[in-house]
């Protein structure tokens, strides 16, 4: 069995766990801190994801900052949620094709109703890292994006988000 949990992005003064945003979560007590990065940014760690992460819009409003979580399911797949104070929010998964085995079914929505195409995730992350100040390349999130996970054989989907979070320039592997 893999690792089911959130991390938390965003950038603050104050710890994530104490902002109202993640009041959800426990009001912080669930909340562990990852690590730290240059300019204020924060991931935080919410094991077992057991309960609600909050809202990453009301995050981003409340830090005044671009905010996202990832919602890594059993090592296989990440959900990304994330969302800026002047571009908005928007939806994107990692490990693709693991996550179509977590989402909808015969006659149900599947991955394409719930997250945005590889292509589109891009445009909207490159804006996403734009707000946060960083001028990013559109091809290496391209290629996380478009990354398989394989646990079994270490290739875990919490690796693509911290990847991923790299290549958006907001925390350096």
């Amino acid at each position: 069995m893999g690792y089911w949990g959130y991390y938390v992005v965003g950038r603050s003064e104050r710890p994530l766990a104490e902002l109202d945003a993640l009041a959800e979560a426990g009001g912080g007590g669930g909340l562990v801190l990852r690590t730290t990065a240059p300019d204020g940014w924060q991931v935080w760690e919410y094991p077992s994801g057991q309960g609600e992460m909050g809202n990453m819009t009301t995050l981003a409003r409340e830090t005044g900052a671009p905010a996202l979580f990832g919602y890594v399911m059993d090592s296989d797949c990440v959900a990304v949620e994330a969302a800026a104070p002047d571009g908005g929010a928007w939806t994107a998964c990692l490990a693709r094709e693991a996550m179509a085995r977590y989402v909808g079914g015969e006659g149900e929505l599947g991955v394409d109703d719930y997250f945005l195409e590889p292509a589109d995730a891009v445009d909207r992350a490159v804006a996403w890292a734009a707000e946060a100040g960083h001028t990013v390349p559109a091809q290496p999130l391209l290629g996380v994006l478009t990354e398989a996970s394989d646990p079994e054989r270490g290739q875990l989907a919490e690796n693509l988000f911290f990847r991923f979070l790299d290549r958006l320039g907001v925390v350096p592997l």
